[in-house]
């Protein structure tokens, strides 16, 4: 691992440590996602500028409007994910800076990452190699349409937030499937929910209020 990566100082092994006892203080009990946290280098999915706020437990901003989630968040939205099982074929919507998409592919068969923004895809697909994770597969589209061409999705994982859920996204869902997606208008009200398909039913599941950048159709 090269010092970069391995990290110094406030982006040390040791501060990502005391991140996952943060986040064990504030609830999150699943191991493996403990253990994926602490040695993914979150600094490096951030500007150079902030890397020293890296392990705070505080969203960042990525460029392009678009923000890394608190580790928090990360944490939380992935063990609600795993919590019923483990995954095999999970769809991200978002790929942003490529940090949350690092931590699902170390605990899920494969990951289809979908991301609209190209110059924000390209960051995430050259530090994501760098860290030498390759059960990932990424598309520069539209997230509102999902990514058909893999569906049924066993997880689905989105890291912006609609005033409602796209009926696509609940369309490529595996009977089974989960999906965990904050839901609401942009500097209004939202809370996260995880939706679980069943044979003609979803179960949808409110769980706590949260604050996401808006999910935009389109590409650029």
């Amino acid at each position: 691992m090269t010092p970069q990566v391995q990290g110094i100082g406030m982006t040390s092994q040791r501060t990502r440590g005391r991140m996952v006892s943060r986040l064990s203080d504030q609830g999150i009990s699943n191991l493996a996602v403990l253990e994926v946290m602490r040695k993914t280098p979150r600094h490096l999915f951030v500007d150079e500028a902030l890397a020293s706020r890296a392990y705070d437990d505080a969203a960042l901003p990525i460029g392009y409007n678009q923000t890394i989630s608190q580790p928090y968040i990360v944490a939380k939205m992935t063990e609600l994910l795993l919590e019923k099982g483990p995954l095999n074929k999970v769809l991200e919507i978002g790929t942003g800076c490529g940090y949350q998409t690092a931590v699902l592919a170390q605990l899920v068969g494969k990951v289809y990452t979908v991301e609209r923004l190209l110059s924000l895809q390209r960051n995430a697909r050259s530090h994501l190699y760098d860290l030498l994770i390759k059960n990932i597969s990424y598309m520069h589209g539209d997230g509102t349409l999902g990514w058909a061409d893999y569906a049924p999705y066993d997880g689905i994982l989105v890291s912006a937030a609609p005033p409602e859920i796209p009926d696509m996204l609940l369309e490529q869902m595996a009977i089974g499937g989960v999906m965990v997606i904050p839901v609401g208008v942009a500097g209004g009200k939202q809370t996260l929910q995880r939706i679980t398909r069943s044979v003609g039913d979803y179960k949808v599941e409110t769980l706590a209020p949260v604050s996401f950048v808006p999910f935009l159709s389109g590409k650029e």
